[in-house]
């Protein structure tokens, strides 16, 4: 049976309507703030207050979805993004948009959380890696598409705001076709920390935490190095765009594959990929290679991870797993950059890639002392 179900493929449709509207606004934002002559350490307070929305909006998730259902939780989240959309349009005032962010920041978070927790409920042990897989898909698909419009449309602030927020409104009518929950669900008693001390779901935290060093470090620090390398503004978007487009082309093979061996054979095979290609990429050695393959590695280790996190868990502590896993990867993006921006400004560029290497050599490390407790589908069988 195909794990891709009604449900699935109306939350995965609404998914890319959002994606679509955050990627927008996320390339959009630090540019009206700056065309309204803001300084640069307050357009720098505004974005770090849309990821402070994501922390807070991560850990209160599991008590909305609780009380009120994944699909009204859904329905919250995408008015809640929305009029955080509008009111941006209302005032350029610095303290206001340090608000509407916020509450932006909060809304895109209870999505993550909703959407993926009702795939990994609609889905078992066996096809929670393609569910995710093709997640991830729809996520990067969204964010490239967001970005192709900003090249067709007027970037200007008041003509923008409008067709995002009908974008968003119309991520919702998916969800009113389809109902995520079930009569018989168990109360979720589960907490954020309750799973940090679960011992056995320890690599799948670890692993989120670890993709978020590395893809932060990617996504923030990737353009400044191939810039400081002489390339132009077009030439850096095109090795931007390869790095995503391999991403985007490693979710469903690798998502399959970890369904069929085991998620603990593939971890490794992908942090040792990852060590290989950023020693490659150090060297300068077929540069255009070892970014296809860092990036197909590192942009499938958060699906992977969160597989092998969830499958440790029971149906009705998904919730609160997933807040636990993304509150981790989000942890991680905020210290990979901060801290890998730090060594390439005081030593070398090539220090990007050799923090990348050494988050996946100490992630390898936990995975190898663990190979005598754990076993794969097919040992099992």
């Amino acid at each position: 049976m195909s794990p891709y179900s009604r449900p699935v493929l109306l939350l995965l449709c609404g998914l890319l309507f959002l994606t679509v509207s955050i990627a927008v606004l996320n390339t959009l934002v630090p540019l009206w703030l700056t065309h309204a002559q803001l300084l640069t350490w307050q357009v720098g307070v505004v974005s770090s207050s849309y990821f402070s929305g994501n922390l807070v909006g991560t850990v209160v998730a599991g008590k909305l979805i609780n009380r009120i259902g994944f699909t009204r939780s859904y329905h919250l989240a995408c008015l809640l993004f929305a009029l955080a959309t509008i009111g941006m349009g209302l005032s350029l005032d610095f303290w206001s948009w340090i608000g509407w962010r916020f509450f932006a920041g909060v809304g895109c978070a209870w999505i993550w959380v909703i959407v993926e927790s009702a795939l990994l409920r609609s889905g078992n042990r066996n096809n929670r890696g393609q569910l995710l897989a093709a997640y991830m898909m729809v996520y990067y698909l969204g964010t490239v598409a967001g970005q192709l419009l900003l090249g067709m449309v007027s970037t200007e602030l008041l003509h923008v705001l409008p067709w995002v927020a009908a974008i968003v409104m119309a991520a919702m009518l998916p969800m009113l076709f389809v109902r995520v929950n079930h009569q018989e669900d168990e109360s979720q008693k589960a907490t954020v920390w309750l799973m940090l001390k679960r011992r056995c779901a320890r690599l799948g935290i670890n692993g989120c935490i670890i993709s978020g060093i590395i893809l932060g470090s990617l996504y923030g620090l990737m353009p400044l190095y191939l810039a400081h390398q002489g390339m132009s503004d077009a030439k850096i978007g095109y090795w931007m765009a390869l790095l995503v487009s391999s991403g985007i082309a490693g979710q469903w093979p690798v998502g399959r594959v970890a369904d069929r061996y085991g998620r603990l054979l593939v971890l490794r095979i992908q942090v040792s990929v990852l060590i290989l290609a950023s020693i490659a990429m150090m060297g300068n050695y077929a540069m255009a290679s070892a970014l296809f393959i860092l990036g197909c590695a590192g942009f499938t280790l958060y699906p992977v991870a969160m597989s092998w996190a969830c499958e440790k868990v029971l149906p009705h502590e998904l919730v609160a797993m997933n807040q636990t896993l993304l509150m981790s990867y989000t942890i991680g993006s905020l210290l990979g950059p901060s801290m890998t921006s730090l060594l390439m400004q005081n030593y070398s560029d090539r220090l990007l890639f050799v923090v990348i290497a050494g988050v996946a050599l100490v992630y390898l490390v936990m995975l190898l002392r663990n190979s005598d407790r754990y076993h794969t589908p097919l040992a099992a069988a």
